[in-house]
């Protein structure tokens, strides 16, 4: 067990990081980084490893974003975060498609440059406020409007927590309008492949040799599993112990070189088969 342990960490080249949950805990005033987690970036950058940030982050622009993450003591670049909105607005273009948008207000900026004249499709994100009855009813009314319904969620979170609690995520409105319109929705951002695959290409490290690092049992450790990657999942954030099932024992030295670097003691080694790590 511990010979195959150092095989794959000696393999590994790079991480993919959750953001909220893991670095930080969003929240009133911008929220609150994680204890260590700032101090585990610098360890993670100077041992040699690539860094990526992989994150559902949709209440701010990416460049905000990164504003706030340096404002609490992160070393990160806008290159260095993947995100939904950016990814989202390449799909919008290249498919001709037309939003209208309901997201977070500091997230319109990202769509500056997008015709949102006539829409012929929807964008949802984690709207926070924005998601009253009117603004969702409105959604619904121009989805069943549609001969053929667009639908483009940026993520499908559940929930996710902030310095006062669990909120529901995006996934939770997501689903109600699917159901409500017949229609299904296009995830940009976790789990989707293709987002972790646009990860996987920034930081430039093939599957085999990243590990992905999150809060998330399904979005996270599920979706990067999807792409033939290992995963662990912290035990901060959203994390909650009777979510997680058939996990391996945390004992083989592969993971103790991540824990080394990550200097805490707070992350599990989740089974290679997305099916397992989510039954």
């Amino acid at each position: 067990m511990a010979e195959r342990g150092r095989g794959w960490a000696r393999a590994v080249r790079g991480l993919l990081l959750d953001v909220s949950g893991v670095l930080y805990d969003s929240g009133a005033g911008g929220g609150v980084p994680i204890a260590g987690s700032a101090e585990a970036v610098r360890r993670i950058k100077a041992s040699g490893l690539k860094l990526q940030l992989c994150t559902n982050e949709t209440q701010a622009t990416r460049e905000n974003f990164v504003r706030k993450l340096r404002a609490m003591g992160f070393d990160i670049s806008a290159a260095q975060v993947t995100a939904p909105a950016p990814a989202a607005c390449r799909l919008l273009r290249e498919r001709g498609l037309r939003p209208h948008l309901l997201v977070h207000d500091d997230l319109v900026p990202e769509f500056a440059e997008i015709n949102k004249t006539n829409p012929n499709c929807v964008v949802l994100g984690d709207a926070a406020e924005n998601f009253t009855y009117a603004n969702l009813n409105e959604a619904f009314r121009l989805l069943i409007g549609m001969e053929k319904p667009v639908l483009i969620s940026l993520g499908k979170g559940r929930y996710y927590k902030e310095t006062d609690g669990l909120k529901l995520d995006v996934g939770a409105y997501m689903k109600a309008l699917e159901y409500a319109c017949d229609v299904q929705a296009e995830v940009v951002g976790k789990p989707a492949k293709t987002f972790f695959e646009s990860a996987l290409a920034e930081l430039g490290v093939p599957p085999e040799q990243a590990i992905m690092i999150g809060d998330d049992i399904v979005n996270d450790v599920g979706g990067a599993q999807q792409c033939g990657m290992r995963a662990l999942q912290v035990r901060t954030g959203k994390y909650r112990s009777g979510v997680v099932v058939n996990t391996e024992p945390c004992t083989d030295s592969g993971r103790g070189k991540i824990k080394a670097l990550l200097k805490q003691d707070k992350c599990i080694r989740v089974p290679l088969k997305t099916e397992e790590a989510v039954r």
